[in-house]
């Protein structure tokens, strides 16, 4: 199939563009750059040693879209692009509606004209809310307490009344936990812009020297060791479920919500312990007081993926912490050269 990858240059996304090259696909990547570095499209095409379709586009921009399906016979989409960080959010609620689902809005517009209606959406463990228990299945209610959380939610909504006006739509909303971890070659990992919103790159940037101490938010949860308990998933393993999603929803139609998460929970000091012992690496870390909106406990139950899509994740946490310090060492400032 020929692939169009929104978001394409990002972390996520160009993990998923080598997979999918790798398992017999063509792609052709959209991305306008704003969280993204075009350097990472040049590394993934060193890795897959073929050129990939490129185009800095925004998805709002339905005449520049419009080109690149006149130019490219696209077969699905996988839909990735997006503003992420929930802080950012909170402060800017209006830019993350406006770009999140207006973008995806525009974009499924775009697909129906050129009738391409095989759809992966990348969604989040966040339209589970607060209240529910884990591990997190699919059937259960879903809440967001962000605008980050909301707009996905808002935009699964979008995508279900789509796929009830029209039953050619094929569609699969995948829902992330925690996705850490990089390429085995290091070539390619996490390149946050400024102070990084996530676990693993703030570990990988403190060890490397560019900041000084962690901040461990919360000991006094009701967990194993106090520290907050998450389901963190290799990169490479969820780019590999998007492989296994862009195939099922060539072949089935309707919509359907599916985790992708090991199904395990580690504490934040997990994750540390492990990042020392596999790298030889210390992390220093300092306690700080709960983040307002951080849960105890969350992780999937990965049992749909098993079954629907025939996908598991494979790689261990210790996979997860050598691979993340392989970038970051090999690449101490990122992608900047």
């Amino acid at each position: 199939m020929k692939i169009l990858v929104t978001g394409g240059a990002g972390y996520i996304g160009s993990h998923t563009c080598i997979e999918l090259i790798e398992n017999g696909h063509d792609v052709v990547i959209v991305d306008n750059l704003s969280n993204s570095k075009i350097e990472s499209v040049k590394r993934v095409e060193r890795i897959v040693q073929r050129e990939i379709p490129f185009f800095e586009v925004d998805i709002l921009d339905k005449a520049a879209m419009r080109k690149v399906f006149e130019l490219h016979k696209i077969d699905a989409v996988i839909h990735f692009a997006g503003y992420k960080a929930v802080g950012e959010s909170v402060a800017k609620p209006l830019m993350y509606y406006h770009n999140n689902i207006e973008g995806t809005v525009a974009l499924c517009e775009v697909m129906q004209e050129f009738d391409v209606k095989k759809l992966v959406f990348s969604s989040s463990a966040t339209v589970y809310g607060m209240g529910n228990i884990s591990p997190l299945h699919e059937t259960l209610p879903l809440s967001a307490t962000n605008p980050y959380g909301r707009s996905k939610l808002m935009i699964e909504e979008i995508l279900r009344d789509l796929g009830v006006s029209d039953s050619s739509w094929n569609i699969a909303i995948l829902r992330y936990f925690n996705p850490i971890g990089a390429h085995s070659s290091g070539t390619i990992g996490e390149d946050p812009n400024g102070i990084p919103n996530n676990l693993m790159p703030f570990i990988t940037q403190v060890a490397v020297g560019k900041r000084e101490s962690l901040s461990v938010f919360g000991n006094d949860y009701d967990t194993h060791d106090g520290t907050g308990v998450r389901d963190y998933i290799h990169v490479v393993d969820l780019a590999k479920g998007h492989v296994k999603a862009v195939e099922y929803v060539d072949q089935n139609s309707g919509v359907e919500a599916i985790n992708l998460g090991t199904g395990i929970g580690y504490s934040v000091l997990d994750v540390v312990k492990s990042f020392e012992k596999v790298n030889g690496v210390k992390v220093p870390y300092t306690l700080s007081p709960r983040r307002p909106g951080d849960v105890a406990t969350c992780f999937a139950n990965a049992e749909k993926a098993r079954n629907v899509l025939k996908w598991s994740a494979q790689k261990s946490l210790d996979d997860m912490c050598g691979d993340s310090w392989r970038f970051q060492k090999n690449n101490p400032d990122g992608y900047q050269r």
